[in-house]
């Protein structure tokens, strides 16, 4: 018989159920965050290499791709009045500063193309191909308080999100917390996220902890691509 902890364990693990109302919310799958060029590589490298991040991503991709599960990606850009700013956190301050996710204007595409702030390349098949990957207008912070996210997912009948994208502890946290409090289910698939490395601090650590307390099924890229193949 199972003990109670196996069948408490057993509950928890299956009340996140993947339906027809279930998207994936990917965050900031830029090149300034994923690529070994990019200008965020120093802090979030050792961390994207261990979890696998990278590969992750274009996993969830294909596997929403074949599914035609709705996949919404809320990206990072900065334009120039974005510098003009009175007051700003650490890491605002270091992203402006680096001049991550920078963009020359909101209605131009100039010097996009493999920009820090463009869409690693072995995503953007999945994504240019635009039958089931909707990019929202960006989020300027973290969280996707300021940006349509929220709108397009209600829109679309979703009620359900697994989140994934850059970065673990901060814009991907930040969505988890703020949709959970919209009234949204939502999951994580940690490996197809990774935090910063700043000194003694590994950020992984914060968002392991919290994306457990929070989520209500913390997956991992593969339970989730089984999952997903069963559907």
């Amino acid at each position: 018989m199972e003990s109670n902890r196996q069948t408490q364990d057993k509950k928890a693990k299956d009340e996140f159920i993947i339906d027809e109302h279930t998207a994936i919310v990917m965050t900031d799958p830029q090149n300034d965050f994923l690529s070994e060029k990019g200008k965020g590589w120093g802090l979030f490298g050792e961390n994207i290499t261990r979890n696998g991040t990278v590969e992750h991503l274009r996993q969830i991709f294909d596997i929403a791709a074949k599914k035609n599960m709705l996949v919404f990606i809320s990206p990072h850009y900065y334009y120039k009045h974005d510098h003009q700013w009175l007051f700003e956190g650490p890491v605002e301050k270091m992203m402006h500063e680096n001049g991550m996710f920078e963009r020359k204007g909101q209605l131009t595409g100039e010097d996009f193309e493999g920009s820090g702030a463009d869409w690693l390349d072995i995503y953007k098949p999945y994504i240019n191909d635009g039958k089931n990957v909707i990019v929202t207008a960006p989020h300027k912070l973290f969280g996707p308080e300021n940006n349509d996210l929220i709108l397009q997912l209600r829109k679309r009948g979703v009620n359900k999100v697994i989140i994934c994208g850059m970065s673990g502890n901060l814009c991907a946290e930040s969505h988890l917390r703020e949709l959970q409090e919209r009234g949204f289910e939502a999951a994580v698939v940690f490996d197809a996220t990774a935090s910063a490395i700043i000194g003694n601090m590994n950020a992984d650590d914060a968002s392991k902890i919290n994306f457990t307390l929070l989520g209500e099924r913390v997956y991992t890229t593969d339970e989730l691509v089984k999952e997903m193949q069963t559907r």
